[in-house]
This record gives structure tokens, sequence and C-alpha cells, in this order.
């Protein structure tokens, strides 16, 4: 009838969680270690487990355990020192794909994130659809395995994301979700922590279902003022927002050549004008980056990246320029490498860009501090100046003007 109000279709909210993403990304790359009990973490007498294969915790293995008990748990365990570096690169070959479905990415960790993929429907179909698209995309992409829960918030998300691990989907549509939650235990519940879960199931509320319908008396004693917070959590009752964090956590310049650089100076001479943007617009808001960046797309479209931490964080164009030069260099030797080339000539690239990332507020006091960097800060704050006056092309620094493709 016309005039008659519209029903909103629910928000479609993904939560994607990678499957014993450091264990599994170790087996990748190294295949002897596929299909066997694998830990990831530090050896010595403290050591604690950072990451478990699916064949390890069979024996009762879990992430930050004590490596002496799991390894008391599982001897013929075989155990992996963490490469974060590593883990870092093939994250951020997983974010993209998720920033190809919908700007809303709100990341949780190196392997887990919200996506709310609500007014991506009509670009890329259901919810579901898209699900099993970013599943198809990650395996092809990084080879690695991924279960997503499909839901309409973000508490029922992550819980269904859970159910079927590893390589699960899970959609638990509105008119599902007591019929899904109900039965579970109260421990599935997130937030509520091993100690208090503990507490609640002593008090007779064993499942998300007894939480639920529970009342007030019952309640109150184990949790205060917000004893209705949680008895809605129970009933997958949840608005919050996927609040993305892309923009809030890095900073990152990419340029596609109109024509593929094949010359080193080339690449190296387009990456330090890449760089100079990132350290500018750093500087502009007050950060400093703890780690830089590079993407890199060859002429084929294989996408790849290369990351360093850096100690202490800057924002200066000298060193940032300095790491993304070494970052792209190490890659050059190592397509060389593995294509057997002895040529000057390097892969043909389509694309670089440079990112800086591990962000934090700069102390205004040290920005042009009398210490090692405040040549280069200096120079860095007059060109800002400079730009500021007359434009972003006013100046350039000698670095960047190679004989890049226009």
């Amino acid at each position: 009838m016309a005039g008659a109000p519209t029903t909103a279709a629910p928000r479609a909210i993904l939560h994607v969680d990678m499957d014993a993403f450091y264990a599994s990304v170790e087996q990748h790359d190294r295949p002897e270690l596929r299909g066997l009990p694998v830990i990831v973490g530090g050896s010595g007498g403290r050591g604690v487990v950072a990451a478990a294969s699916y064949e390890v915790r069979r024996f009762g293995v879990r992430s930050a355990m004590p490596v002496r008990r799991a390894l008391a748990l599982c001897p013929q365990a075989v155990c992996v020192r963490p490469r974060m570096a590593r883990y870092a690169e093939v994250s951020a070959q997983v974010f993209e794909v998720f920033h190809g479905f919908t700007p809303l990415v709100q990341g949780l960790s190196l392997d887990e994130a919200f996506l709310d993929v609500t007014d991506s429907r009509m670009l890329h179909g259901a919810p579901e659809q898209i699900a099993h698209d970013i599943k198809r995309l990650i395996r092809e992409r990084t080879g690695l395995g991924a279960s997503v829960g499909v839901a309409s918030n973000k508490l029922v998300a992550k819980i269904a994301s859970d159910l079927d691990k590893p390589d699960g989907l899970t959609v638990v549509t509105p008119g599902r979700v007591h019929e899904v939650l109900d039965p579970l235990p109260v421990r599935r519940l997130p937030g509520l922590g091993r100690k208090k879960g503990e507490q609640v199931a002593a008090a007779g509320i064993a499942t998300l279902g007894d939480l639920r319908r529970a009342d007030e008396r019952q309640l109150r004693p184990l949790f205060g003022r917000e004893w209705q917070a949680w008895r809605d959590r129970a009933a997958g009752i949840d608005e919050r927002p996927v609040l993305p964090d892309r923009d809030e956590k890095s900073v990152s310049n990419e340029r596609t050549f109109d024509e593929d650089l094949r010359k080193p100076e080339e690449m190296q001479a387009a990456l330090a004008a890449l760089a100079d943007k990132v350290a500018a617009r750093l500087r502009t808001q007050g950060l400093w980056a703890a780690c830089i960046g590079i993407k890199v797309r060859r002429g084929d479209f294989t996408t790849l990246t290369r990351q360093r931490t850096l100690t202490p964080a800057t924002c200066e164009t000298g060193v940032i320029a300095a790491t993304a030069r070494d970052l792209l260099d190490a890659w050059l030797q190592e397509d060389l490498r593995s294509a057997g080339r002895a040529k000057r000539d390097g892969p043909s690239i389509r694309l670089l860009g440079v990112s800086a990332t591990a962000l934090e507020d700069a102390a205004q006091e040290d920005l042009f501090a009398a210490a090692d960097g405040a040549r280069g800060t200096r120079l860095d704050s007059a060109l800002d100046a400079i730009r500021d006056r007359f434009g972003g092309a006013a100046v350039s620094r000698a670095s960047s003007l190679g004989r890049t493709r226009r």
C-alpha cells in the first residue's frame, strides 16, 4: 500500500576467525609439518603456547598454556618459534580480502575481524555468499582456512564462527538466535571469562538459555547492576556497530603505474615518493609509526607485502624511506634467486605502496629534539611548511626524482 512503512533488512555482520593462524602459517610454509602436532611458542622454561595446531589440540593443548605443560600432554609435539613479521605479512593479505567486500572492517587481532556487509549485498550477494567468497579468496591467496559466523550482530556472529571449526561457516538468522544460543554452555558467552563463568555455572545457570531466562534475584548477586546487560547478551542482543579501524591504525599511500616498472631504480624512486607522502601525513596527524610495510603488485596482479618493526617509532621521512627501500631490495633479491635470473631488470611492477602501522601519538617536545634524527626532522618540517603554503607538488626530494614513468 502506498505510504506504508517499509521494514529495513537486518544488519549483516560477519565474524571471520583464521583457524589456528600461527600454526597454520607454519604448516603452510613448511610442508613437512603438515599433519603433525605443532606448537608455536617459546621453548624456554617459561615459554607459553602462542598457537596450537588442531592436531595437538586433541591432546588438550591450548593457547596461553605453558609449553612445559603442553609437552607433557603431547611429548611428540613439534615446537616452532613465532615469526611475527611473517604472520603480519599474511594477515595483511587476509585483511585485503576483507576490504574487497566492505570498508567496514574492525580488526580484533592479526587473525580475526568483524565485517559489516549490510550495504554490500547489492554488489556482492547475500551475506552467506559473501562469507563463502571470503573463505575461498583467503584459501586461494594464502593457502589457509578460516571460519566465519554470519548473523545480524557482532555477538552472535562471534559465537557462530566458533561452532564449526575448522573451516566452518555458520549462519544464524534472527529467527534462529534462541534455537542456536540456548543450548550452549554459559562459558561460550564472549567476555564472561573463565572465573566468572565458573561462578555462574556453580549458581545453577549452565547454559545461555538458563541465563536468558534467569530473573534479577538470581543474577544480581552474580553481576550486580549489570545483570540485565548480561541477560540481554545471553539472548543475543547486541547493538554495537562495526567500527572500521583502517584509517585509525594505519597511514598508507600507493600508486598504480600506467606502464609497469622494470628497473630497480625506477621502483626505488617511486617508493621514495610514497614514503615521503606517508611520513608527511604522519607528521600532520601527530603520529609516529613503529612498523613500516611495502605493498608490491606484479604485472600479473600477484600481490605481496613485507613489513619491518622500528625501534623507536618514527615520523621521519629518511627512516621510513630507508626501511621501505631495504624491504624492496630484499624482495627483489629474493625474486631474482627464485626466478633464476641474473639480469639487471627486475620483475614487472604495476603498483607500489608504503604503509605505516603500529601508530602512537607523537610527543610534541620530541619532534625537534637535538638527537641523531634532528637534522632529518628539521628538513621534514621545512618541506612540510613549503607544501602547506604552496601545495603538495611545490617541492620534492631528490630521492624521488628517478625516472619513474608517469
